[in-house]
């Protein structure tokens, strides 16, 4: 298995928040958070290729791993580390991102299940998110919380677990002690008052 960037995943959401998501992005890199998604995707193309650029530049001046939800060749344009796929993606779409990123970008999929995971794994993804581990208001149609029991079973698969959905950092040691590789964190860290505190508070769980 190859290691992921860091154990914290900001995933970006501009929404429910007063400050343009770039500077959120930058906040959360003064936080130490070293490895961003980049997600929106309901902008217009348009819109969401210059709000990525703003994001790439600032991760990449912070020495931060860039990942690009679901969009392969704004991923390329954009020079990002790797792309992140929608649940269900199979080799072909795989095969197909590998070949248009740089060698050596890193493929995830999104998962909700154990057999989702293993699916995965049989397509040739590097890690996956699992969610939702634990209630959350941008997860409602995803079905019950996992809790941490989803983490140790997912593992199974084979593929880093990359822990989605309700974390907050007292429930941050229950994920890694299930056998997560990291944490990815979107409202707690998007929607934070100060996003650069929240972002060390995570990472300073994890290792706790």
């Amino acid at each position: 298995m190859r290691p992921l960037p860091s154990r914290l995943l900001a995933v970006t959401d501009r929404h429910g928040q007063s400050r343009p998501l770039a500077d959120t992005v930058q906040a959360v890199l003064d936080g130490g958070v070293r490895w961003v998604w980049f997600r929106d995707r309901d902008l217009d193309p348009e819109a969401r290729s210059w709000l990525g650029a703003d994001v790439a530049a600032r991760t990449r001046a912070a020495g931060a791993f860039l990942t690009v939800g679901g969009d392969v060749a704004l991923a390329q344009a954009l020079g990002a580390d790797g792309v992140h796929l929608g649940g269900g993606s199979g080799p072909e779409a795989i095969a197909a991102a590998r070949e248009v990123l740089r060698l050596g970008a890193l493929i995830g999929v999104s998962v909700h299940t154990h057999a989702e995971a293993e699916i995965a794994a049989t397509a040739g993804a590097d890690y996956i998110t699992l969610s939702p581990i634990y209630p959350t208001a941008s997860k409602p149609g995803y079905g019950p919380a996992l809790g941490p029991e989803g983490i140790a079973t997912a593992r199974g698969a084979g593929l880093p677990v990359v822990a989605l959905g309700g974390v907050t950092p007292d429930r941050v040691p229950a994920c890694r002690d299930a056998g997560a590789a990291g944490i990815a964190v979107m409202g707690g860290l998007m929607r934070a008052a100060d996003p650069a505190a929240a972002a060390r508070a995570f990472l300073a769980a994890w290792a706790a």
